[in-house]
């Protein structure tokens, strides 16, 4: 995830705003993306609206003027590095190219060491927590 967040930082970084504090604004623009890229790998499920947040975390540092193109700039980063985690999960592997790990908790509280099915976060053994939803037909 190192190569997207350096990509939103080197796209922004020229952009903040000039004065007297700019460098330390870098440094938490710099901070600011890689703990964002870091939670989607390492959290993506609970992880609601990645774009929103990081730019939430870092458009104090930009003229009004440019925010909307900081939030394009964040969005479009976003969504090409939470596609690519989506696909290392379908291959089975985590971003560090570890196989994935089950989701649940066994029945003793230790998290199960199964490999989860292929799309799902799940092994068969715990399949049937995954989350379902059935279109109800309007009658």
């Amino acid at each position: 995830m190192y190569q997207f967040s350096r990509a939103v930082y080197r796209e922004l970084s020229p952009l903040v705003i000039e004065d007297g504090m700019s460098v330390e604004a870098r440094r938490d623009l710099l901070e600011a993306c890689e703990r964002a890229f870091s939670r989607l790998a390492k959290d993506r499920h609970y992880f609601a609206r990645p774009a929103r947040s990081l730019f939430n975390d870092i458009r104090i540092h930009f003229p009004m003027t440019r925010q909307m193109r900081v939030y394009r700039v964040v969005d479009r980063y976003m969504s090409v590095a939470s596609g690519y985690v989506a696909q290392r999960e379908q291959e089975g592997l985590s971003i560090d190219g570890t196989p994935l790990c089950c989701h649940a908790s066994t029945r003793k509280g230790t998290p199960c060491q199964r490999v989860p099915l292929p799309g799902s976060k799940y092994c068969p053994s715990h399949k049937h927590l995954e989350e379902t939803f059935v279109e109800i037909a309007a009658a």
